[in-house]
């Protein structure tokens, strides 16, 4: 393959809207008000995602380290949880359904570029979390995957496709078999 890179054209794309732009320079001005809230005012840093419109449930769990890029792009159902140094790359949506759990170091990365375009432009495919899932220690989700209802990505796993409900992905790349 010998595809010539443009990246003066990739330079040109406008990627976001002003409004976006705007939106993000706010979000880093607030984000000490987040990240040096003490752990345990669970309630005070989803009243703070809620004002830049991220949808977050009813007794949702969000460590005060996890890094959230655009939470207006996140929508997390009621008892979930997202770990210390959690990153929710938010460039597109990220849904996390209710009751699961994004342990530490977790990666969801809602991002990436068109390979094929020699521009490469931004591409923010969704990802979703299923209610009941669990996406272990040090683990990443790709664009677009959907990650089942009760499935468990096991830790430092790569999800780059979907795993099955009620399915253990394991490994880089993932191999997934039922739970047992």
């Amino acid at each position: 393959m010998s595809l010539q890179i443009d990246t003066p054209a990739n330079r040109r794309l406008r990627k976001w809207s002003g409004q976006v732009q705007i939106a993000r320079i706010l979000w880093a001005l607030c984000l000490p008000l987040f990240r040096f809230s003490p752990r345990p005012l669970w309630g005070w840093r989803a009243w703070l995602l809620r004002r830049f419109g991220a949808y977050i449930g009813d007794n949702v769990h969000i460590y005060p380290s996890a890094r959230i890029t655009m939470p207006w792009q996140l929508r997390i159902d009621d008892y979930a949880a997202v770990g210390d140094h959690a990153i929710l790359y938010a460039l597109g949506p990220i849904n996390i359904g209710a009751r699961a759990t994004v342990s530490q170091y977790a990666h969801l990365c809602a991002g990436t570029h068109d390979w094929r375009d020699p521009a490469r432009p931004l591409l923010r495919p969704a990802i979703h979390i299923g209610a009941d899932a669990w996406i272990c220690a040090d683990a990443f989700v790709g664009p677009g995957v959907v990650i089942g209802e009760g499935a468990i990505l096991g830790a430092r796993a790569v999800a780059m496709k979907n795993l099955a409900p009620g399915h253990i992905g394991t490994g880089n790349p993932m191999q997934a078999r039922p739970a047992q």
